[in-house]
């Protein structure tokens, strides 16, 4: 009879964060789920690994209800491609095709579960998701296959309504011999808790191994236990879900009332269950918690508050979805255990919804003729262990095997035997079992050991045999490298690292052997740096970086140039990016010269890389091709095209360009066309600025002139308007306009203000600068020659004593311009301004002073 078979995520092509593929891997009711990165492009892909190479006859997918993708193709694999491991280069086969609804006729509040019939042969499925179904809810054009929170009413309420007779949660219906049985349906994981679920199975498996013994009161006490706990893990639902919600709301009292109520009732059930031998003790997943003497009051009810939510959200009815896959016959040699189901995932205020079944054939099975399955190739392919076991942090990992486990791992099968007969030669029978066992704690400790006995060899040992150990011990760590389990695969690091640094030194093997270990695991550590989960991808990386480094294997250049080899433009992501990045701190550490990496072969892989389609990985192609320019300039300009407007039409290659400007110190086309605009704009500002300036000081001097001509002012007054009253220039072409451009300009006994662009009487611009300056916080005086300074020059120019001393005012006048010294009064001031012998620095001074007329101070001319 088919069943459901157990699969792992090894990649995917990117999600959203908090909606990881890995979430594909657990069925519960309040399950989180793979959703799509926002804005991604498409299409979509994740590629799933089974437990083993089986024969698939059925797989069930559960869409979101409203980002939900268009089409669904599917391909079967007997091993990973290329990309995956070196050695393997199989291609994926298409099966064909399924479209989804667009969900409209429910206005977007169901979910299509999608039941799709196959017969294939194969261990590794990819699936292909095509672009979206717009919809007003779909925001960020994304795909899922679970749902976004509902409102915490309807999730209490459709999870408390669904059906017990649901042909999905039937336990007791034993169908046909080729049938699926309802128990491995996605339904019954939807409605269930995980652990009452993984009884029933068992308690199925009871079922029907009584009914073929004929023991049928036995049965029929099973089918009735069966029906019970159905209910049961629907109300072991109900209050997880009521807890969750309780947590995010911080009711913490609230929640340890639930946690004690599903405790309480947990354990109840089970001690009935025992109680009429129903239940035996491995059964029970885990240790019944100490309970409270005190009774629990069991309150089913629970304050409902209104959401807020959406409409689109307040009718979905059940939270999840994954892939689910059946096993018709398993065409291995041996059947591998079935790996343990992981710890379940939950969401906050997630939901159970209605599942939308097929109804018509064109839902059922793939379309039109051409796109039927195509036969799978009956090829065997060698294993890659994946196991989904409990994790383990690197402290938990010890040199010595744990004294905790019991019995001893399964027995070898021929395969298997064949396969490990050097190991088993050197290591023995029972070490190299537990390396093969489906208990990953067996696998472990199988690694261990090899460490411990390695260690403690003897110098004197022949070489003929320590070679044997080491060969043997490398056998172990490549399968091991593969190991999905975190413990398993440090263990292996570890074991290799102390192969390569302490054993191959210490009985002086020689470099022909630190080239085998590194040649024979390399190549599946490279692999590892495109795993799902990031925890291994980076140990991966890490250690084979540290690798490359070590002094033993330095020399032999084997990992530069693994990591150099082109890149395929759709590699995929994790892999592409692990390796530009290696690639990246290896050449900032070990340079091009005699270290593998060259000139040649690092820029063919950095403009490979460039025309990878994720935008991370082109983006660490950049920053190597940047350091490498850095380092050899017009070297690296040889592998790339001409920089002409052409190729800067190029976005890609304008960026890289640019960055070659930038590097040299120079500006970028855009950024001097940026400088050139902001250079415009600024002298426009300070002219607009100047010209009010100037105009308001107009005002002011037209007000003292009208003063001096009313006789207020007895200082100066003016036989004819066309005069400045500061120089003496007479000229027709003193309008308001034309004086006020003089002053402006002209004028040789006034300046601007580099400050605050003021026009003011140089005679003063050292009082301007101390007292009426906007920027006058920024200048101190230098007592000895009394001019104004920037506050950050001044202590330098006192240090330096270097300026001309300054003479009291009755004794001379100090030029703020030339620094020099010269004689007293007013009309000294305008002899050293407008001379022809004048002021050196005065650029207003005049050529000749034939223009002028000098005016006696305090008299006035009628």
């Amino acid at each position: 009879m088919p069943h459901k078979i157990g699969f792992v995520v090894v990649s995917s092509s990117g999600h959203e964060d908090g909606f990881s593929a890995k979430e594909l891997m657990v069925h519960a009711p309040t399950v989180n789920g793979w959703r799509s990165p926002r804005l991604c492009q498409y299409p979509q892909e994740i590629i799933l690994q089974l437990v083993e190479r089986c024969r698939i006859r059925k797989l069930q997918l559960l869409a979101h209800q409203y980002m939900i993708s268009s089409k669904i193709e599917f391909f079967i694999s007997e091993s990973l491609p290329e990309y995956f491991a070196p050695y393997q280069s199989e291609r994926f086969h298409r099966l064909g095709y399924v479209p989804l609804s667009d969900n409209e006729k429910t206005g977007f509040k169901a979910r299509e579960l999608k039941s799709v019939y196959m017969d294939a042969v194969g261990q590794y499925l990819k699936l292909i998701f095509h672009k979206n179904y717009v919809n007003k809810y779909n925001l960020y054009s994304q795909i899922s296959f679970f749902p976004t929170k509902p409102s915490r009413e309807k999730l209490i309420d459709h999870y408390l309504g669904s059906k017990s007779d649901d042909p999905a949660l039937d336990g007791t219906y034993l169908g046909k011999s080729d049938s699926i049985s309802p128990l491995d349906d996605l339904a019954f994981d939807m409605y269930q808790d995980p652990e009452v679920a993984q009884i029933i199975r068992r308690l199925d498996e009871k079922k029907h191994e009584a009914v073929h013994h004929e023991r049928y009161d036995h049965a029929k006490k099973l089918k009735q236990a069966i029906a019970d706990l159905q209910k049961v893990g629907e109300r072991l639902g109900r209050y997880e879900v009521e807890k969750r919600y309780a947590v995010e709301k911080e009711d913490y009292d609230l929640a340890k009332k639930k946690k004690q109520q599903m405790d309480a009732y947990r354990l109840k059930v089970y001690q009935q269950l025992q109680l009429h031998n129903l239940l035996d003790a491995e059964l029970i997943t885990r240790k019944p918690p100490d309970l409270p003497v005190e009774p629990v009051v069991y309150d089913d009810s629970l304050q409902h508050t209104k959401a807020t939510n959406s409409p689109s959200y307040e009718n979905t009815e059940l939270q999840s979805s994954q892939g689910e896959v059946w096993k018709a016959e398993s065409l291995l040699e041996e059947k591998p255990a079935e790996p343990n189901s992981p710890e379940p995932v939950f969401l906050h205020q997630s939901t159970p919804p209605t599942l939308s079944h097929p109804t018509t054939s064109r839902e059922v099975e793939f379309l039109p003729y051409d796109e039927r399955p195509l036969p799978a190739i009956h090829k065997h392919s060698e294993e890659t262990i994946r196991y989904l076991e409990p994790e383990k942090t690197e402290g938990d990992i010890s040199n010595s095997p744990r004294s905790g486990l019991t019995g001893e791992p399964e027995p070898l099968s021929e395969k298997a035997l064949r396969e490990a007969s050097p190991a088993i030669e050197v290591f023995g029978e029972a070490l190299v079992s537990g390396a093969y066992s489906k208990s990953w704690s067996y696998r472990e400790d199988a690694l261990l050991a090899v460490y411990k006995k390695l260690m403690e060899m003897a110098v004197s040992t022949p070489k003929e045999d320590l070679k044997n150990m080491l060969r043997a011990a490398i056998f172990l760590v490549r399968r091991a490298i593969k190991d999905i389990v975190s413990s398993v695969f440090q263990a292996s690091l570890k074991l290799l690292k102390m192969l390569i640094t302490q054993y191959v030194p210490k009985h002086k093997l020689g470099k022909l052997e630190t080239s085998h270990c590194v040649e024979k695991t390399l190549p599946g550590l490279l692999s590892r740096t495109g795993d799902s989960s990031s925890r291994l991808r980076i140990m991966a990386a890490k250690f084979i970086q540290e690798m490359a480094l070590w002094s033993e294997v330095k020399p032999l250049q084997i990992v530069p140039v693994h990591l150099i080899q082109p890149l395929k433009p759709n590699s995929p992501t994790h892999l592409a990016m692990s390796r530009v990045e290696l690639v990246e701190c290896l050449l900032k550490e070990m340079g091009t010269e005699n270290s593998g990496f060259t000139i040649s072969n690092a820029m063919k892989f950095a403009t490979g890389a460039l025309e990878h389609r994720v935008y991370e990985v082109r983006d660490v192609a950049l920053r190597i091709i940047f350091d490498m320019y850095r380092k050899h300039k017009a070297a690296i300009l040889e592998y790339l095209p001409p920089d002409d407007a052409s190729i800067r039409k190029t976005v890609l290659y304008k960026t890289l360009f640019d960055g070659f400007t930038k590097i040299d110190g120079k500006l970028s086309d855009a950024e001097m066309r940026a400088q050139k605009k902001a250079a415009t704009e600024e002298a426009e500002r300070q002219k607009k600025a100047e010209i009010k300036v100037l105009q308001g000081q107009l005002a002011a001097l037209k007000e003292i002139q009208a003063e001096v001509q009313a006789g207020k002012v007895g200082v100066f007054c003016y036989r004819s308007p066309h005069l400045c009253i500061f120089c003496g220039e007479r000229n027709e072409s003193f309008t308001e306009e034309g004086l006020d451009l003089h002053y402006w300009k002209r004028c040789p006994m006034l300046t601007r203000c580099e400050h605050c662009k003021q026009v003011v009487e140089i005679a003063s611009l050292t009082e301007h600068l101390l007292t009426e300056c906007d920027k006058k916080d920024s200048f101190g005086k230098c007592q000895r020659c009394s001019e104004a300074f920037p506050k950050d020059e001044l202590p330098k120019h006192i240090k330096s004593k270097t300026c001309n001393a300054a003479k009291p005012e009755n004794v001379a006048n100090h030029c703020p311009l030339c620094h020099d010294n010269f004689s007293p009064g007013e009309e000294a001031w305008k002899s050293h301004l407008m001379g022809t012998d004048g002021c050196a620095m005065n650029l207003r001074r005049l050529s000749t002073i034939n223009k002028t007329i000098p005016m006696q101070p305090g008299k006035t001319s009628l």
